[in-house]
């Protein structure tokens, strides 16, 4: 982007200067360092995508359970390798399809999950040991976690088979997203107990990760988002140190979620920069294992770079996105549908979200040499300026008293950023195609859209079922054994799994929760 206010000046999307040519000495990276070797910053593996391509993921969510489950089988024949489901905000905030709050929202943004009938439904036909499942869930992911748990035991899969990740980041819900329940502390409590209990029981499950996704989509930039997600990440470590958990136990499971953005060499170096950062936080503060410094990410292209207007340009985006997080590293991957700024993925967008990730990891040949970019004197020097300005957030945070202190600040740096990106475009000094620049007169795409309140209609149908056809008396006792265990500090997982089992549901074990710890005043 180029600085009108000064000749010859031009900057990042971030805002970082940039200078017209590089030199060698611009970077620090130090010529020994090799992929797979600490600080990793040019890979956690030695071989990276020479052993194997990133996962591939396709985030879906549709309304009922049944509809989901025909696209992740859909996705499963085009070549999918792991699942990602998106849940419906009812879910996401701890109420039934029933409750009124849900009215309106039942199925809108993502698969509205009840009980543990809907789980089964859910995976129906899919073996839960041949596949790997990521929840974006975070307020409710132990519920989630639990029904899903219990549907794998139902189809014979030991809890030592089943991989995956659950989101289970509620500090970044304070801080961007908003979909918190409880108070922080023991929204914390909550969030340390799924790690404890992963750790010991669930030893290929990822119970944690920690999202600078939502942080960049509500505006902020490439350095703030390595900063505060890691700053949240550190939060996570000492809360469950404190639970008397060994770092060594399951610091080499947490996981990170990053976004992906259209600054090609801005969004590579910055992948580069947390994870050397992340690994040298981790040596020097906690004296971690090497295994335990490795940041391991998922990677989303960037939903809110998507416009309505010209969608199909969207597809270049999406690939420049994608490209971006393999050159920089990830360990899995999704792609956007070019539609998603219109409404849900269709099926077409959706498969050509998968082939744009398949001809990268086949035909493109960035997958035959480990970090192709590393040596670049501009990317070695852009990865360094964004470690140091993250580094500059992170003592700023630190003195605040650390991430559950520092909400607030992080929130009015990332209302700052999203302020002057937004006056940028309004002043076309930020060109977005087709937005502000190269409009063209067209008419708007026929979208067909779900009959959601008939959707609304028989999920609720579906949970009466559900409560009716239940041993209530069990359901009770469960329910209880979660209040017990919400009053003391006993690790609430395994109760929440008994509850999950005795078929009470998502909105019901949330309320005990809320009755015992209250809801978040912001």
């Amino acid at each position: 982007m180029k600085d009108d206010t000064s000749e010859g000046r031009f900057r990042t999307a971030s805002g970082i200067e940039v200078d017209a040519v590089y030199e060698a000495t611009a970077g620090k990276a130090e010529e020994f360092e090799r992929p797979g070797q600490f600080p990793f910053t040019r890979g956690i593996h030695p071989n990276m995508y020479r052993g194997r391509p990133w996962t591939m993921r396709q985030y879906a969510g549709f309304g009922t359970a049944e509809e989901t489950n025909q696209r992740y089988h859909y996705l499963l024949t085009q070549g999918t390798t792991g699942l990602s489901v998106a849940f419906d905000l009812p879910t996401q905030m701890g109420y039934d399809s029933d409750h009124p709050i849900a009215q309106g929202e039942v199925g809108r943004v993502g698969v509205a999950i009840d009980s543990i009938d809907d789980m089964r439904t859910l995976f129906h036909g899919i073996a839960l040991d041949e596949v790997s499942t990521s929840m974006t869930i975070n307020s409710t992911a132990a519920i989630l976690f639990a029904l899903y748990l219990s549907v794998g035991e139902e189809q014979g899969v030991g809890r030592e088979a089943l991989a995956g990740t659950v989101q289970n980041d509620v500090l970044k819900e304070y801080v961007a997203r908003g979909t918190y329940i409880y108070p922080v502390d023991p929204s914390l409590r909550l969030a340390a107990d799924l790690v404890a209990f992963c750790a010991r029981e669930v030893p290929r499950w990822n119970p944690i990760s920690i999202s600078g996704y939502h942080i960049r989509e509500a505006g902020s930039t490439a350095p703030q988002e390595v900063a505060f997600t890691l700053a949240n990440g550190l939060a996570y470590v000492e809360r469950v140190l404190a639970a008397g958990v060994p770092l060594e136990d399951f610091a080499p499971r947490l996981s990170f979620f990053f976004a992906a953005y259209n600054d090609l060499l801005e969004e590579v170096a910055k992948f580069r920069a947390a994870r050397r950062l992340w690994a040298r936080l981790m040596k020097e503060r906690f004296g971690a294992s090497d295994r335990s410094c490795q940041l391991r990410f998922h990677t989303q292209t960037g939903g809110s770079t998507l416009t309505a207007q010209q969608p199909l340009n969207n597809m270049v985006r999406v690939t420049v996105q994608a490209l971006a997080a393999a050159l920089g590293g990830t360990q899995s991957l999704h792609t956007n549908g070019f539609d998603e700024a219109l409404a849900l993925p269709t099926e077409g967008a959706a498969k050509l979200a998968v082939r744009t990730q398949q001809i990268l990891a086949h035909e493109s040949g960035i997958t035959n040499t480990v970090d192709p970019l590393a040596g670049s004197y501009y990317v070695e020097a852009l990865t360094s300026k964004i470690e140091d300005a993250a580094s500059t957030y992170l003592e700023e945070i630190e003195g605040l008293g650390g991430a559950p202190k520092a909400i607030e600040f992080m929130q009015g740096e990332i209302h700052a950023s999203a302020y002057r990106h937004q006056m940028e475009i309004e002043a076309n000094k930020r060109l977005v195609v087709g937005v502000n620049a190269f409009e063209e007169e067209e008419e708007p795409p026929s979208i067909e859209k779900p009959d959601f309140s008939a959707l609304e209609v028989a999920q609720k149908l579906r949970l009466d079922e559900v409560k009716a056809g239940r041993d209530a008396g069990n359901t009770s006792q469960a329910l209880e054994g979660v209040r017990s265990a919400a009053r003391s500090t006993e690790n609430l997982v395994p109760p929440i799994i008994e509850a999950a089992k005795a078929s009470a549901t998502l909105g019901e074990i949330s309320q005990v929760l809320r009755e015992e710890w209250g809801a978040h005043d912001p």
